[in-house]
């Protein structure tokens, strides 16, 4: 029954527009997306730029990338929090516990998701589009656009992969943003320190809106793919 009434509440918070919540929420989307974007940036060149050229070194960095994929957050938490603290290489820009810290210590987990996933796609499908463009007599601009186009549902693929890790992240956001309420309080610290406080109708309306957000990306991704034919 208490569980029930959970629910009921979160509704109540979420349709009632309660002005706590959805200044958490809309914190969350803007570091989140600010971050998928900066690793989208980043790293769709650079998984094509490893996926179509051998150079020396290239394995190392390809193993490095694999193990930043599954970097534990808090490692790369604790990694920004002491290159960005008072004492720290960055201090004196004065970020940290603020929503900017949030966003480069999620570009730091995100941006290896985005590069290794696009790699592995160029490296199965990269040379066949290559291949194609070079018996059309396509330029070195035209082939890379060829790529992209081919690829595009590829490394869409990537970029919620990577924005469904920056969204439900918890640990390094912890870290270098501190939770504090109304500046870098997000859904994932927040529903973590209401569990601890017994406020469980808070905490499950920030969940279904996380279940939410998660389901409209997915939903996205399946209509594009069908449409594609995919």
């Amino acid at each position: 029954m208490e569980i029930i009434n959970s629910f009921v509440r979160a509704f109540q918070l979420i349709f009632e527009f309660d002005k706590g919540v959805y200044e958490i929420i809309l914190l969350s989307l803007y570091v989140s997306l600010s971050s998928t974007v900066i690793s989208t940036i980043m790293g769709v060149p650079l998984g094509i730029f490893l996926g179509l050229k051998d150079f020396r070194g290239k394995k190392v960095l390809i193993r490095i990338i694999y193990s930043l994929m599954s970097t534990p957050p808090v490692i790369v938490g604790l990694a920004v929090f002491l290159v960005i603290a008072r004492k720290g290489p960055l201090g004196f820009l004065g970020l940290t516990y603020t929503p900017p810290a949030m966003v480069i210590a999620q570009v730091v987990l995100v941006t290896p998701i985005v590069v290794g996933l696009v790699f592995n796609n160029v490296v199965e499908k990269g040379s066949n589009i290559r291949n194609m463009a070079f018996t059309l007599g396509a330029n070195k601009l035209q082939t890379l656009v060829l790529l992209l186009n081919e690829l595009r549902s590829n490394i869409l693929v990537a970029v919620t992969t990577g924005y469904g890790r920056a969204i439900s992240e918890v640990g390094a956001v912890m870290i270098v943003g501190g939770n504090i309420r109304g500046h870098t309080r997000v859904m994932t610290t927040s529903i973590a320190m209401l569990r601890s406080m017994g406020d469980y109708e808070t905490a499950i309306a920030l969940g279904l809106v996380l279940l939410l957000i998660s389901f409209i990306i997915n939903s996205i991704i399946y209509n594009y793919q069908r449409a594609r034919g995919v």
